[in-house]
């Protein structure tokens, strides 16, 4: 198991990564390869940071010959997790948040880039998920309700919880990594903290997402994801009365 330390910061300016790209890893060896080539590709001053876990079908030894950081623990400890080990071996100014089992073309991943180059804190995924729906799925009103709470309906469905999507290092102080573990809180920190949350490019990763094959696997993501959101409305409930 590596161990999780950020980037040495005493190399020249020019010679430091500008982005920090940030993609969990658990059995992706089908897609992995290409995400990566594409998250490579984003700017030319990149790293890649995989954080392989519970991986056993050599996505970690693919991410090496790639050229990437592969962080590695034997268990799974699911995405958000990962994401935020990932967030805390990061030496970027811009933090951009990738699957590895999903290829999204570099020329929209540095839209995100671009967002928070210009100004953005947090640069969101613009995807709401199908809403024009007789029966609209639990997560994507979990989603639309947080951001009602938080008085940013004009954020619709965007949320932390989807990727792409990518933070400055400013961000990522004030909100801190392990919050990133539950990306519902940290969009509500975002926000209460006062930190310049927009819609950056829209990747319509609903239609990029794979299937998983484990019995079950969709509707127990679909019970965390609603939880997770339940703790973000409690968290900002109890700072807003506190």
């Amino acid at each position: 198991m590596n161990e999780i330390a950020p980037a040495e910061s005493e190399e020249p300016q020019d010679r430091r990564p500008h982005v920090s790209v940030i993609v969990p890893v658990r059995n992706e060896r089908r897609t992995l390869a290409r995400a990566l080539a594409e998250a490579f590709r984003v700017h030319p001053r990149t790293e890649v940071i995989v954080i392989c876990n519970g991986t056993t079908d050599g996505s970690n030894a693919i991410a090496r010959r790639c050229g990437a950081r592969v962080i590695e623990w034997p268990v799974p400890l699911g995405h958000d997790v990962g994401r935020a080990l990932g967030a805390k071996a990061a030496a970027g100014e811009v933090l951009l948040f990738i699957d590895g089992d999903m290829v999204v073309p570099a020329s929209a991943l540095q839209g995100f880039v671009a967002a928070v180059d210009g100004g953005a804190d947090v640069a969101l995924n613009n995807y709401s998920g199908p809403v024009r729906k007789t029966a609209v799925h639990g997560v994507v009103l979990a989603k639309h309700a947080l951001n009602d709470l938080l008085g940013r309906t004009d954020l619709g469905g965007a949320s932390l919880t989807t990727i792409p999507h990518a933070i400055s290092r400013r961000a990522l102080e004030k909100i801190g990594a392990d919050l990133l573990a539950v990306p519902p809180v940290a969009h509500a920190a975002a926000i209460h903290y006062g930190l310049n949350v927009r819609l950056g490019p829209a990747v319509p990763v609903g239609r990029l997402n794979r299937m998983r094959r484990e019995k079950g696997h969709w509707r127990r993501l679909e019970r965390l994801i609603i939880g997770d959101h339940l703790e973000a409305v409690g968290w900002w409930l109890k700072r807003q009365n506190g």
